[in-house]
């Protein structure tokens, strides 16, 4: 027989189908919940609600946006003819964070990954290059994981994008397999700088 009540249990549930989160955590989280005044939870599940009501796509870049077009690609600060490619919103977010990188961004949702069956169609690959192809585009740098997966991905994207301007590859101070989103600031400003051209 469990220790705990059934909602009790549902809420861990939950909370252990989240990434990264591990029993132990679920139960520590599920706890602090329950101890928390009733209008903070509520403003808590009305946030939650909300979010996944009003964030959508950017039509352009495929970043999280809750217009048309996300705040990056909306912003004429931002260089919109040199473009960093990523695998998911959470590595744009990271680049961000280095305070280095001026342009815009397209979101891939994904990597090539033929083991797991994701193809090129199944990512917005397409767009990417409509995009390059209909705009002046100076450079394209291709942000992605340092992995096999990423590796096929950014040889499969040069071969595109190289007939239409040049193609370059963030450097890497950053392990390999290691994830973007995990990199500290100063290491992804370093493997913006040291970028190399591809082909």
């Amino acid at each position: 027989m469990s220790p705990l009540t059934k909602p009790l249990a549902r809420l861990i549930e939950h909370f252990e189908r989240l990434p990264g989160i591990g029993p132990r955590t679920a139960q520590r989280l599920s706890l602090y919940l329950l101890r928390q005044p009733q209008e903070q939870l509520e403003a808590f599940a009305a946030a939650l609600l909300t979010a996944k009501r009003c964030v959508g796509q950017c039509e352009q870049c495929f970043h999280l946006a809750t217009a048309t077009l996300c705040d990056i690609c909306s912003d004429p600060r931002r260089r919109h003819n040199q473009i960093c490619v990523v695998a998911e919103s959470r590595d744009l977010l990271a680049l961000e964070r280095s305070g280095e990188f001026h342009g815009v961004y397209h979101v891939l949702g994904g990597l090539i990954s033929p083991m797991d069956g994701v193809t090129p169609d199944m990512l917005t690959v397409q767009a990417l290059i409509q995009r390059i192809s209909r705009n002046p585009i100076e450079e394209v740098i291709l942000a992605l994981t340092p992995s096999v997966e990423g590796d096929t991905t950014s040889l499969y994207l040069a071969g595109l994008i190289q007939p239409f301007c040049p193609v370059s590859r963030i450097a890497y101070g950053l392990p390999m397999g290691g994830e973007l989103e995990f990199a500290d600031a100063v290491t992804l400003a370093r493997a913006l700088e040291g970028r190399q051209r591809m082909g």
